[in-house]
């Protein structure tokens, strides 16, 4: 797993730290089934250590690349997400909140030496791209486009010809 989003614990300061990363294509290669192709991620972690709390603003910038579900090309995606976190140590306890004014509830068991973010990184990239990855319309591959407009104008030509149901329209006729 990537190593490079980790927030040591040990040797933190009181008050405010910063941390920054970039995650690119080889980030989102080391997670299964990612449907982000490249990216360009400027990733930056505020830390707030006062006492026994620990507070993380990550955000989240920059571009990442999916295949586009229409003509199959690469899209684009622009991404601008904050994340607030608080991070709890000790068992998660039953029926716990997972947010807390407005935060997410992260619970580390034990005493950790460091927090890895990678894996909250990559699932929050994947919640900022839309669930329907398509171009702005007239901006997908022609070819494509022109194949689709085809296919579709081939069914609507031979209407009930290619409906597998056909057959049983006329059961309830007696």
């Amino acid at each position: 797993m990537n190593a490079m989003m980790i927030i040591p614990l040990n040797g933190l300061p009181a008050g405010k730290t910063r941390f920054s990363w970039q995650a690119g294509k080889e980030f989102f290669a080391e997670f299964d089934n990612s449907d982000i192709l490249d990216a360009d991620l400027s990733v930056e972690a505020i830390v707030e250590k006062s006492g026994t709390y620990l507070g993380v603003d990550l955000r989240l910038g920059g571009s990442v690349t999916v295949q586009c579900d229409r003509c199959l090309e690469d899209l684009e995606i622009e991404v601008d997400e904050l994340v607030p976190l608080t991070v709890k140590f000790g068992d998660e306890p039953d029926g716990a909140e997972s947010s807390e004014n407005g935060r997410e509830i992260i619970y580390l068991q034990g005493e950790p030496e460091s927090i890895d973010l990678s894996q909250t990184v990559y699932d929050y990239a994947c919640l900022a791209v839309p669930m329907h990855h398509v171009h702005e319309d007239g901006s997908c591959n022609p070819e494509a486009m022109k194949y689709l407009s085809q296919e579709s104008g081939e069914s609507q030509e031979h209407g009930t010809d290619n409906n597998p149901f056909a057959a049983l329209k006329g059961l309830f006729d007696n």
